[in-house]
């Protein structure tokens, strides 16, 4: 269910967005020194980067969960999916892309056959926004099911940011009746 709290939008108890003002996570440059992903992010591990751009990078998970599992993380900081603001969402997209494009680089035909997308805190291993693409999705064992599949209650497919998206530039604001303090 979609309702409003101040300057944060919440669409069910797993994702939230901020449409307005400051997020919940400071997204910063250059992350934590101790956060594993800004250390990969700034080549201080010898982790293995399979794509990158100037503000993604794509490697293998440590912990595969298929015979496919790759991380697309983000070389900014920020914290978490439930973090996540408006203005972020077109990088959501692109980390999709870089997913799909690591997959079809390691021949992967079936693009059906694949789960893409983030663990919800306290559930995420790492609290530095990443993106799991994996596959095939159906030869997953139970435990990976549990974890990447499509029961799992910590783990959310892309698509709900993109449907957030969508609510937010359809006249979100006349949809839910939100207070003046938050228009425009």
């Amino acid at each position: 269910m979609l309702q409003t709290e101040e300057n944060i939008i919440y669409f069910s108890p797993y994702t939230q967005i901020c449409q307005h003002g400051e997020s919940q996570q400071q997204h910063g440059a250059s992350g934590s020194e101790d956060c594993p992903f800004c250390q990969i992010a700034n080549n201080q591990t010898d982790a293995e980067i399979l794509l990158s751009d100037d503000e993604l990078l794509c490697f293998r998970d440590i912990k595969p969960s298929a015979t496919h599992h790759y991380l697309v993380v983000s070389r900014t900081h920020i914290n978490n999916c439930k973090t996540l603001q408006g203005d972020d969402i077109p990088l959501v997209e692109r980390m999709e892309k870089m997913g799909r494009s690591i997959l079809e680089k390691n021949k992967v035909s079936n693009l059906n056959d694949v789960r893409m997308g983030f663990h919800v805190p306290p559930f995420s291993s790492v609290p530095h926004l990443h993106l799991h693409a994996l596959a095939p999705a159906s030869t997953m064992n139970f435990k990976s099911q549990l974890r990447y599949g499509p029961q799992s209650h910590w783990f959310i497919p892309r698509i709900i940011a993109f449907w957030i998206y969508l609510k937010l530039n359809s006249n979100l604001k006349d949809s839910l009746s939100l207070s003046p303090d938050l228009e425009d």
